[in-house]
């Protein structure tokens, strides 16, 4: 990338930064977020009667399906709300003598590090308790759970990008359109999976489940962040089976790693190529 180029990108990403971090939906997924993550931190003891907070890993583990069902939802609608381009409004950005795949993936960036910050902002609260609280055991858990978020974040984020690519001018509709893949990625696609899967023969059963963990990206980061933090002896069908077929914990972890690296490429390179033959 030559250096003009990429003084651009970052220069669209700063402008989208500012953008975002002004923006009051920011602040408020900041508060919410790190209010739940030190809630779900409270909520072990206080269940069992005991006082004070869980360790890292424990915190980690149950901070899991809060961060699978709240981070891709967030991403989406703040990447839709903020990229899908309206005829009018976006004339001067794209006006400016710079490629429109420089702008996009500049304007993600941005929104990248706002959302990713947030994140951060709730994560450290969380952890600084826990830290103080119960010291530092299971803290390589609790680090792998921030680099699964962030990698959703990047993955929903680029979605995100090409739904508001593919609907110029239509707003509304690339809003409906984002809510119904979170829905089918985080809630439908592993209950149909395990449907499909219970009319199938047990090899073909296998097959399904497996290639299940790697076409859904929820399903991979928490596949992923799961083994890295308990192994793989708290998992349920899908991800058995994928253990099963890998053979190996190292073989697993490679499919996932480049499963979750192909989600964050993908979708923004698509979202570049149909955003180029885009009438705007």
């Amino acid at each position: 990338m030559g250096g003009e180029r990429r003084r651009h990108l970052w220069l669209f990403a700063g402008h989208e930064l500012l953008l975002a971090v002004r923006s009051r939906s920011t602040t408020i997924f900041a508060i919410v977020f790190a209010a739940l993550s030190l809630g779900v931190g409270l909520s072990g003891y206080i269940l069992t009667g005991g006082r004070g907070m869980q360790d890292f890993a424990r915190t980690a583990v149950s901070l899991v399906q809060l961060v699978l069902l709240l981070v891709p939802l967030t991403a989406l609608v703040v990447g839709v709300l903020a990229l899908t381009p309206e005829r009018g409004t976006s004339e001067l950005i794209f006006a400016q003598p710079v490629s429109r795949g420089t702008i996009l993936i500049g304007r993600l960036l941005g929104l990248l590090q706002a959302l990713g910050g947030a994140q951060l902002i709730g994560f450290g609260a969380a952890g600084l308790a826990l830290y103080a609280q119960a010291g530092q055991e299971g803290i390589g858990g609790f680090a792998l759970l921030v680099a699964g978020s962030l990698a959703l974040t990047a993955i929903f984020l680029g979605i995100a990008a090409l739904v508001a690519a593919a609907n110029v001018g239509r707003r509304a509709r690339a809003l409906a359109l984002a809510l119904v893949i979170w829905f089918g990625a985080v809630v439908l696609f592993d209950v149909a999976a395990l449907g499909i899967a219970s009319m199938l023969r047990s090899g073909h059963a296998s097959r399904l489940l497996v290639g299940a963990v790697l076409v859904n990206p929820v399903d991979a980061v928490r596949t992923g962040t799961l083994l890295g933090i308990e192994g793989d002896a708290a998992f349920g069908a899908a991800s058995l089976a994928f253990f099963r077929i890998a053979g190996s914990r190292s073989t697993a972890s490679l499919l996932l790693l480049a499963s979750v690296l192909l989600w964050i490429v993908v979708p923004p390179t698509l979202a570049v190529w149909r955003l180029r033959s885009a009438d705007l």
